[in-house]
């Protein structure tokens, strides 16, 4: 598991820029307060999408009656805690068993999968991907305390086997649907890239600061050109 060592005052990485103590410490009043955000912003965000969910729900079926609505892939959590993040299907049915033919197409640098014309992709999912509806479900995630509205980006287990000790800080913290790297710049830039506005992220957690990482990704959800 990461985390501190006994009696030690940084986490041991290969790097010199490292994460201390005081940077991972936040105060009971954003604990609570981003507990209350989570709970109370999931509860609502499900009540009032609910329709979208409806919707959604009805047309990947008519594209794919065989396969299930929601996706379930195990994914990295805090302190390399695996659970299950929950998105709407947006690919075919065999998509995890056609990975390894396609992996040599990643677009994006490091320990991530990203490809633009991924083949696996179905009509409806582009349209989910692009929007990011098929990211609703993690609200469920929200719920349950598996997530957070804001944090790092969940990682998958083999995404995780490539990290170094320095990029496993980006694990300290509760996982987000939403987090500094989406509201910058969502997938422009590398894996390395994302690790520095994670850690930057871990560094100047506030319930000011999250809050406006949620417009923010609001705004560019709105006209991005960048989700696939």
């Amino acid at each position: 598991m990461s985390g501190f060592p006994d009696g030690g005052e940084k986490i041991q990485t290969s790097s010199t820029h490292l994460l201390t103590k005081t940077d991972i410490h936040v105060s009971v009043t954003y604990s609570l307060g981003k507990k209350m955000i989570d709970i109370t912003g999931a509860l609502i965000g499900i009540i009032l999408l609910s329709l979208i969910f409806f919707i959604v729900a009805i047309f990947i079926k008519l594209e794919d009656p065989k396969g299930p609505i929601f996706f379930k892939q195990v994914r990295i959590g805090k302190n390399e805690k695996p659970f299950k993040m929950y998105k709407f299907r947006s690919m075919v049915s065999d998509a995890e068993e056609r990975l390894t033919e396609l992996l040599k197409h990643n677009e994006v640098s490091g320990a991530m999968f990203k490809m633009k014309k991924d083949p696996r992709v179905t009509k409806v999912g582009k349209f989910l991907r692009k929007t990011s509806i098929d990211e609703l479900p993690q609200l469920i995630n929200v719920l349950k305390g598996e997530m957070s509205l804001v944090g790092p980006r969940p990682p998958l287990p083999r995404e995780v086997e490539e990290y170094t000790n320095y990029d496993k800080q980006r694990l300290l913290v509760v996982p987000g649907c939403t987090g500094l790297w989406q509201a910058s710049s969502r997938n422009s830039v590398g894996f390395k890239e994302m690790v520095e506005l994670d850690l930057e992220y871990i560094k100047k957690r506030s319930l000011i600061f999250d809050s406006y990482i949620i417009l923010k990704t609001i705004f560019i959800l709105l006209g991005s050109k960048n989700a696939y």
